[in-house]
């Protein structure tokens, strides 16, 4: 069996200072919770007396109950020429109520003469002094080696001494930080290697790198490789500048591909699940395309590639993607063929109702959209719509009769964005009509909007919701137009893609015409039909 492997968690300290991301004391707590759950080692809740936020996080941490993680506080050695009892930073390390502080100290000859500004003594004084108080304060304490890799290049000697003061003054770990996130996996592991062998110490090593040069994640799986026993890393890979390590992949890494002892198989089998949760509280829209646990980690667009993965599940995957929590699915666009709509319709539950016959239909048929200027890739709700619409006798839910939209400007002002009339400066108006019939039943109604295509949307709710009451419940959450043949002028073709949200789930939809409004429609109307289909809803008959 091999070494078990300890996970360190920054997403609260280090993840933080992302530019764009900001925390509450209520979602930290949710994020600590939910990292302990998932079986993190230590959870690094903030830094000390840096923030009323962070102090307020510690203190509360003590009313959770943890099942397993334990509680860091990040803070910095003593300054330079002070005295460290009475030094702020590590005063609140003390009051942090955690049983064990990570401290981050300088570990380049460089960075301590010329940013710093103190003499490489001083500093050796400061990491011994800082750990060692702090160790007689019956705290654990960690030692964040920071501008490790840099310094070790250009002054090893000095960069090893500071590790072996702070082991020497009774830090328990050793964490050589790539602060800078210049250096690559072969040197990380080169360097990791003769810092071992340097030591010769059974205090534990580990890793903490910065994603600067796309290698975080390569960087700390080769210094487990050469030795490094703990990982320091954010889930979904944020922090500072461009992130750290992503914590989610290292995961997968270290357990699915080199067998590592880090978390049980069903604890990495909500991996996918965490890294939304996390998303979601950070207010981040989950990427698509992260490793393992992306919405597209797993899916196929190339006709022979899911064609192959149809055959053999594995033939393009490098796991099991429910490993991680994940599903495989495909992508039909213009480079599909029948196999991808095959597995669609399959994923849709609809193989009973539509055969191979219908797929080739499908695929002429999107392939013929697309080169008018659709993309089903990026509106995968308009194109399940593709596929219900070829079922026998479908029925949609609701049917255009007619709409008109109006946008109106009178005598626009000078410095205005709408219309002055009588000195009073006053919006466009936006007003849609629109003719919608359900059954039997037409209804004939109009709404005024936030511009076009707010009114337009406002207008077929209106209409809706006497057959159709919870409409209410989606949401439009983003909405996008694409020029698609920018030779043609202002006769070009335009795409519009629509995002639309429930409690639940997020779905997207295309729409595409010479006419920004019709194509909006498309996309709109998609989208209430998908909800709809979806929901099991039926109209409510009066």
């Amino acid at each position: 069996m091999m070494k078990k492997i300890e996970l360190y968690d920054t997403t609260l300290r280090d993840g933080t200072q992302q530019e764009g991301i900001s925390l509450s004391v209520e979602d930290k707590l949710a994020i600590t919770e939910r990292l302990d759950d998932l079986g993190i080692d230590i959870i690094e809740g903030g830094y000390a007396g840096a923030n009323p936020k962070d102090d307020e996080y510690f203190k509360r941490i003590t009313n959770l109950t943890l099942k397993h993680a334990k509680i860091a506080a990040f803070g910095n050695t003593r300054k330079p020429n002070t005295i460290v009892e009475k030094d702020a930073s590590i005063l609140a390390l003390l009051k942090s109520n955690t049983e064990i502080v990570t401290l981050v100290g300088k570990a380049s000859a460089f960075q301590v003469r010329d940013v710093l500004e103190t003499s490489l003594e001083e500093n050796l004084s400061m990491i011994e002094d800082s750990v060692k108080f702090l160790t007689d304060s019956k705290k654990e304490v960690f030692f964040d080696a920071e501008h490790f890799f840099d310094g070790y290049r250009e002054n090893p000697e000095y960069s090893i001494q500071t590790l072996k003061i702070a082991i020497k003054a009774g830090a328990t770990r050793i964490v050589l930080c790539d602060t800078n996130g210049g250096n690559l996996p072969t040197e990380i592991g080169s360097i990791v290697s003769e810092v071992a062998n340097s030591l010769k110490s059974s205090t534990i090593l580990g890793i903490h790198t910065h994603n600067d040069t796309d290698t975080a994640v390569a960087s700390s799986i080769a210094a487990v490789q050469s030795g490094a026993r703990q990982i320091q890393a954010c889930v979904n890979g944020y922090g500072e500048r461009t992130g750290n390590a992503n914590m989610i992949s290292i995961i997968g890494n270290l357990a699915l591909t080199m067998g590592y002892d880090v978390l049980s198989e069903d604890k990495i089998s909500t991996l996918t699940e965490v890294s939304n949760f996390v998303a979601e509280r950070v207010n981040r829209r989950p990427f698509p395309f992260q490793p393992f646990v992306g919405s597209s980690a797993f899916t196929h667009k190339g006709g022979l590639h899911a064609a192959a993965t149809e055959k053999v599940k594995h033939a393009y995957q490098h796991i099991d993607p429910s490993k991680v929590g994940n599903v495989a699915g495909v992508v039909v666009s213009e480079l599909s063929g029948r196999s991808n709509v095959m597995q669609r319709i399959k994923n849709l539950d609809l193989d009973e109702v539509l055969d191979e016959n219908d797929a080739r239909s499908i695929v002429n048929f999107v392939k013929s959209s697309e080169a008018q200027g659709y993309t089903y890739e990026d509106g995968e709700a308009s194109l399940d719509l593709v596929l219900y619409r070829n079922i026998p006798n479908y029925e949609t839910p609701f049917n255009l009769v007619d709409f008109m939209v109006i946008v109106e400007n009178r005598r626009r002002s000078s410095f205005g964005s709408g219309w002055r009339l009588d000195g009073i400066e006053h919006p466009m108006l936006s007003e849609a009509t629109v003719k919608i019939q359900v059954n039997d039943d037409i209804r004939h109604t109009a709404a005024e909007g936030n511009g076009p295509v707010d009114a337009l949307d406002k207008a077929i709710r209106k209409g809706l919701k006497d057959f159709y009451p919870n409409l209410d419940q989606i949401r439009l959450t983003d909405y996008k137009v694409r020029v698609v043949n920018e030779e043609h002028g202002t006769g070009a073709i335009v795409r519009v893609l629509i995002e639309s949200a429930d409690d639940k789930q997020v779905w997207r939809t295309v729409g595409a015409s010479a006419n920004i409004i019709e194509a909006s429609w498309m996309a709109l109307s998609d989208s209430i039909e998908w909800w709809l289909i979806q929901t099991g809803t039926t109209p409510i008959v009066r």
